[in-house]
Parts: structure tokens; C-alpha cells; sequence
């Protein structure tokens, strides 16, 4: 029987979701379990069938792989952070700006100041602004290994603020109303860090983007519509590098506007073992927590690692980099200055279930391919 079960399971398996057939398998073992007590063999084969019909059912999916949704009526997503961006300033009670010009680690040209040049609060708005100027500062921003580290020059400045050391959370639903920049050489981001890398050094400890774009409006002969006008989400995982790895997919579709000519919502809803990516509240990107990993000793006995720790926000118009440059870019000076608009960020968990968020997601399903390294 335990043979014939196990087969029913992994026939199901090829159908299902890996949410629903691993639930389907740790139900059928709890089925299993009564074996003993049942002889005949009509029994057994009802036994079969109540394992592929009603374990979903009986058992709710509770498994701690995948925990579900158990109430859809009470669960509410509840703000328990955000900034509209209302006063003169950046708040600095919320928000930092980075100061650093090591380039990312990722051939970045730009110094992050924190100047009015490069980050201003305006018109309720909160503007990154990356232009072309000669500027000199400490390589490493507070916070990282080897900081400050020797001065480095570069050609451009820019913005970047973080909630680092201020505020973080795990779990919840984390959007901003953002309207990019265009050009060639552009590269904003709406990304979260781990906030005490508990599972080691990048990537071990992960890495969430939520929205990242790279040379907006810029002709691009395998993008719809012959020219850039695609977002992306994406997570990082894996191993120190070069054992590191990630999924991505971008969310690209026919539009009267490009995201640099109006403003889009860019979203992520993330719980115990999925995390789900939305532009303008519809799904593009669904990732199981069967898909990611970490080679760090501390994880192994944790299903969900590394991205079951709280994480902080980041936002930035970085200037040229690897990712222009995959995306068959460069850099053009003609393409500055130019601005990164943020209406809002906002933070909301679910009231109801704190510990994984489940409860609040939305559980619909998603048949899109995720994409592997570039």
C-alpha cells in the first residue's frame, strides 16, 4: 500500500502545483500512517482515493513548506509603515542617503551623495537625481565591510536612500508609486537587503528586487515594440560568489506609455515560502521558497532561508553598470540628467497572521515561466 500510494502521489505531482503536490505528499504519508489497521482491499483503494481527492481538504496545506490561506474573509493587509513624501525634506527619522561611490560591485558609475543635488523632497514627491559631474568621495557606504575605504572618483552622482539601521521587517506587502527615468545608461531600483545577514555575506543572506528597469525608451530590437520599456523583478541566492545565483522575469507588455511617461505601483507580497511580484496590483512573477536557497550551515534546517528574516528597503537611480550592459546598453552622456520620481512607499503585514503573511496573499494561480541567470 505504501508503495501504491506513494506512486499515486507522484503521478499527481506531475500535475499539480509544487505548492499542492507537496501537500498531497505529506498528507498521503499521514494517511499512511493507518495502514496497519485496514485489511481489506476495498479499504485500501478507498484509502488511495481519500489521498488524492480530500488530502488538500483534511489536512489544509499546513505543511510548514507551504503554509496557505485558512481564513479569507478576516485577513487585511495593515499599513504599519509608509511615507507620502508630505513635507520639504527627506525624513530622516524613515530614511538615509547612502554616501559611497564604490560602484555597487556591479561597474557603476555614479557617487551617491547626500546632497539636494541628488536627493530632494519636492512637491510631495522624492526625487534621485543622477547628472554628469566630476565628484570625489569615500568608496564604502556606512554599514559595509572595509568602510569608509579609500576615495574614488567618478563621473556622475546620483541618489539613493535606505531605511538601513531605522527600519526593516519580514513579511508583508511592500509597494511604491514610481515614475522612471529614460535613457540609455538609466538603471533605477526599488530593493530590499537583509538587515543583519544572518545566513553570512551576499547572497546567503538573499537579496529581493522588487522593480529594477535599465535604458527606458531606448531602441532595443528584441523588446515589444523595438525599445526598452520592460521591468523586471528578481531574488538572489545561493552561494558566495561565483556560486551565486537568482531568478528573474520581466514584466513586459504592449502600452499606450512607457514606465518613464507614467506612474505604475510596483509591488511584491512575500510570506513563509513564496514571495509574488505585481505591476499596478497583476501578478508577473511567483517564486516558492523550493526554488531558492542558501549554502550557509545555518539554513539547513530551515525550510524557508534565506528569506524568512526581516529585510530593509532601498531605493536608487544608479548610472550605467552591468546590467545596462547585459542588456546590450551603454552609457550615454546625451541621456543625463535625469530623475527618479517616488509618489509613496509603503509597508503593510498581515493583521491576522504576522508570523507568515499567508493568510493576507493573494492565491491565485500563475502559469508564467521564471527565467535563470542571464
Amino acid at each position: 500500500m505504501l508503495s501504491l500510494a506513494s506512486g499515486g502521489a507522484r503521478i499527481w505531482q506531475n500535475t499539480l502545483s509544487p505548492r499542492d503536490a507537496a501537500c498531497l505528499l505529506a498528507g498521503s504519508r499521514e494517511l499512511i500512517s493507518l495502514k496497519n489497521t485496514m485489511d481489506s482491499i476495498m479499504t485500501r483503494w478507498l484509502l488511495l482515493i481519500s489521498v488524492i481527492l480530500f488530502v488538500p481538504a483534511v489536512f489544509g496545506c499546513s505543511s510548514v513548506d507551504y503554509p496557505m490561506k485558512k481564513d479569507y474573509t478576516s485577513a487585511v493587509w495593515e499599513v504599519v509603515w509608509e511615507d507620502n513624501f508630505e513635507g520639504e525634506e527627506l525624513d530622516r527619522t524613515k530614511w538615509r542617503p547612502e554616501i559611497s561611490c564604490w560602484g555597487g560591485g556591479n561597474n557603476e558609475r555614479q557617487c551617491y551623495t547626500d546632497r539636494t543635488d541628488n536627493v530632494k523632497v519636492e512637491e510631495g514627491v522624492l526625487k534621485l537625481i543622477a547628472k554628469p559631474e566630476t565628484y570625489t568621495e569615500k568608496l564604502y557606504p556606512d554599514g559595509m565591510k572595509g568602510a569608509p575605504g579609500a576615495n574614488r572618483t567618478q563621473s556622475y552622482t546620483s541618489g539613493k536612500v535606505r531605511t538601513r539601521g531605522l527600519a526593516s521587517w519580514r513579511y508583508g506587502r511592500i509597494s511604491a508609486r514610481i515614475k522612471l527615468p529614460s535613457g540609455l545608461g538609466t538603471w533605477p531600483a526599488f530593493w530590499m537587503m537583509p538587515a543583519d545577514d544572518f545566513y553570512g555575506d551576499w547572497p546567503l543572506s538573499g537579496e529581493i528586487d522588487i522593480m529594477e528597469a535599465v535604458n527606458l525608451g531606448a531602441n532595443c530590437e528584441e523588446c515589444l515594440g523595438g525599445i526598452f520599456n520592460r521591468t523586471s523583478g528578481a531574488l538572489h541566492f545561493g552561494g558566495l560568489p561565483p556560486d551565486n545565483t537568482f531568478w528573474y522575469r520581466h514584466n513586459e507588455e504592449e502600452s499606450k506609455f512607457g514606465p518613464w511617461e507614467e506612474w505604475r505601483v510596483y509591488s511584491i507580497e512575500w510570506g513563509a515560502g513564496l514571495i509574488q511580484w505585481f505591476v499596478d496590483g497583476k501578478l508577473f512573477l511567483q517564486i516558492y521558497s523550493d526554488m531558492w536557497y542558501t549554502d550557509s550551515s545555518v539554513g539547513a534546517s530551515r525550510p524557508h532561508a534565506p528569506f524568512d528574516q526581516p529585510f530593509y528597503l532601498m531605493i536608487n537611480l544608479a548610472v550605467g553598470g552591468n546590467l545596462v550592459a547585459k542588456n546590450g546598453g551603454r552609457l550615454d552622456p546625451k541621456a543625463f540628467p535625469e530623475e527618479m520620481l517616488v509618489d509613496w512607499v509603503r509597508v503593510e503585514q498581515c493583521d491576522v497572521d504576522l508570523a507568515t503573511g499567508r493568510q493576507c496573499m493573494v492565491d491565485s494561480p500563475w502559469d508564467g515561466e521564471v527565467d535563470g541567470p542571464w
